[in-house]
């Protein structure tokens, strides 16, 4: 799925993310608000993993981003 999506639709993703990366509170995804480099840099924060493992681990969740997520 188009990160364009999950972006435009962040508060309905955000609890996907949130299941995902559980160590992430309620701010930090304020401060994300959908923006995939924000992500990656708190992931990279919070779980003490390099900027490329950060963005697999973005690059896997987005692969099972379906339409489901949106509903």
């Amino acid at each position: 799925m188009n990160w364009d999506i999950i972006e435009g639709n962040w508060k309905k993703t955000k609890g996907k993310a949130k299941e995902q990366w559980g160590k992430l509170t309620d701010d930090d995804f304020d401060v994300i608000e959908g923006r995939r480099e924000q992500l990656a840099g708190k992931i990279q924060e919070r779980y003490g993993v390099s900027k490329d493992d950060a963005e697999k681990q973005i690059d896997a969740w987005q692969s099972q981003a379906n339409d489901d997520w949106f509903h």
